[in-house]
């Protein structure tokens, strides 16, 4: 069972690292990493903080420390958010090309060693660790970040899915326009008392 579990969980992480990066596709610069959100929440930026979580969590929790430099805790850009933005001197290949050095990685990490492999996160209360629990926690992480670009795509161009691909199966304006109302009806029925 823990080779089924241990190869479910790698397939689930490979497929949203996918779709997260189906999210900028066909976007300009600017929509890819403008802050669409009250705290600065943009596409680029979560496709950067996952590169951090995976080369983290992967890397020295289990004493195999990614090769290139990661930003820390006490560093003073990471309490300024910046893993969680891009900068202008950042180019979106430099980005996605580090969340795949990442992935490579988690990947090796993840392909060497036992689910039950010991780790080490210094920064959670009970510390010890097996990769099963790093696998579920950045699993986790993973899809949380997926819904948010979810829907950050879906107020930039309307984009929809984890494919951003559009069928003729999908619903169009007029569909999407009379659920959206049927769901703006049930809310205010539910908030009068009614």
């Amino acid at each position: 069972m823990d080779d089924v579990a241990k190869v479910y969980l790698h397939e689930d992480l490979r497929w949203v690292r996918r779709s997260l990066l189906g999210k900028v596709e066909g976007l300009c610069e600017y929509d890819a990493r403008r802050p669409l959100t009250r705290t600065g929440t943009n596409l680029l930026g979560l496709i950067k903080h996952l590169a951090l979580c995976e080369a983290r969590y992967f890397g020295e929790v289990f004493g195999r420390p990614y090769p290139e430099r990661l930003p820390r805790f006490d560093d003073p850009g990471f309490a300024n958010r910046e893993h969680l933005w891009v900068t202008e001197q950042e180019s979106r290949d430099d980005v996605i090309t580090g969340y795949e050095r990442a992935w490579r990685h988690a990947d090796a990490t993840i392909e060497a060693l036992p689910i039950g492999a010991p780790g080490y996160v210094p920064w959670w209360p009970q510390p010890d660790v097996m990769l099963f629990n790093v696998m579920v926690h950045v699993l986790t992480e993973s899809n949380r970040h997926a819904g948010h670009a979810d829907i950050l795509r879906e107020q930039l161009d309307g984009a929809v899915g984890a494919s951003m691909a559009t069928t003729t199966s999908e619903p169009d304006e007029s569909d999407w326009a009379a659920h959206r109302s049927k769901i703006e009806k049930a809310a205010r029925t539910a908030g009068s008392g009614i």
